[in-house]
């Protein structure tokens, strides 16, 4: 093995270290996707695709994996840089703009899998998920949930988020409700998560969600869990079912 994953070993066969250094994965969006991507990267997966437009902004890093000297700088350059610099001989491909209905089927976007941290504030997040369907690759979906995090993977034989009841305009307020669903019919309380539901419910079409960086260190522990089974041909659950995780 490596020196570099030398601290993997028992936890990660040789064999599996093997398989995941070139497993190519998709990150759409390098908001939530900025931790996920160096957590992915600091196990052994070295072939990460990152694409996101946005710029970084002050009120991102309170969570987001960036510094104070990338604000103004485009999020999936500034990520591409640090990963680099954690991993030189890594394959970082950096696509500096917004997934659109006429770049997801021209970018080269090969992939075992994607991560779909995609906004809802359009419809190409579904769209993204029914290419990569047409594709056959699964795609996880993390929620950052401020004290918890929360996923769920799509695959070509599931349900999509399509088919989730619809019944606020803020698409976020409807995953919150589902994954409350989910929860109760595991006994788990919800109490703090309908909680913070109601309130954000008032400003939801107004505000992104509010999350903390508490949230996505959870949760980018457990996407690259889902990602190192599917790359080493282990069970995952899929869509309804899903993962969650909570110091609540």
């Amino acid at each position: 093995m490596s020196l570099r994953y030398k601290r993997n070993i028992i936890h990660v066969k040789e064999e599996e270290q093997q398989v995941i250094k070139d497993f190519p994965i998709l990150i759409g969006g390098c908001g939530i996707g900025s931790y996920i991507a160096e957590c992915l990267l600091r196990m052994g997966f070295e072939n990460l695709i990152i694409i996101d437009g946005d710029l970084v902004e002050l009120t991102n890093l309170n969570r987001q994996n960036y510094v104070a000297g990338d604000i103004g700088v485009n999020k999936a350059i500034a990520l591409k840089e640090r990963l680099v610099a954690i991993n030189p001989d890594a394959k970082i491909t950096a696509y500096p703009e917004f997934l659109n209905k006429g770049n997801l089927y021209s970018l080269d976007l090969n992939c075992k899998v994607a991560i779909n941290a995609l906004d809802f504030s359009s419809d190409i997040p579904f769209l993204f998920d029914e290419y990569m369907a047409q594709k056959n690759i699964p795609v996880i979906h993390p929620y950052n949930l401020g004290w918890a995090g929360f996923l769920t993977v799509i695959t070509p034989d599931s349900r999509n988020l399509r088919s989730l009841n619809v019944e606020h305009q803020a698409f976020d307020v409807n995953v919150g409700k589902y994954i409350v669903d989910r929860l109760q019919e595991k006994s788990i309380d919800t109490e703090w998560l309908e909680d913070f539901l109601l309130e954000y419910g008032k400003i939801a079409m107004d505000s992104p969600p509010p999350q903390l960086s508490l949230g996505l260190y959870l949760l980018s522990g457990m996407v690259c869990h889902i990602v190192f089974n599917i790359a080493t041909d282990k069970v995952i659950k899929v869509f309804p079912e899903s993962y969650y995780l909570s110091l609540k």
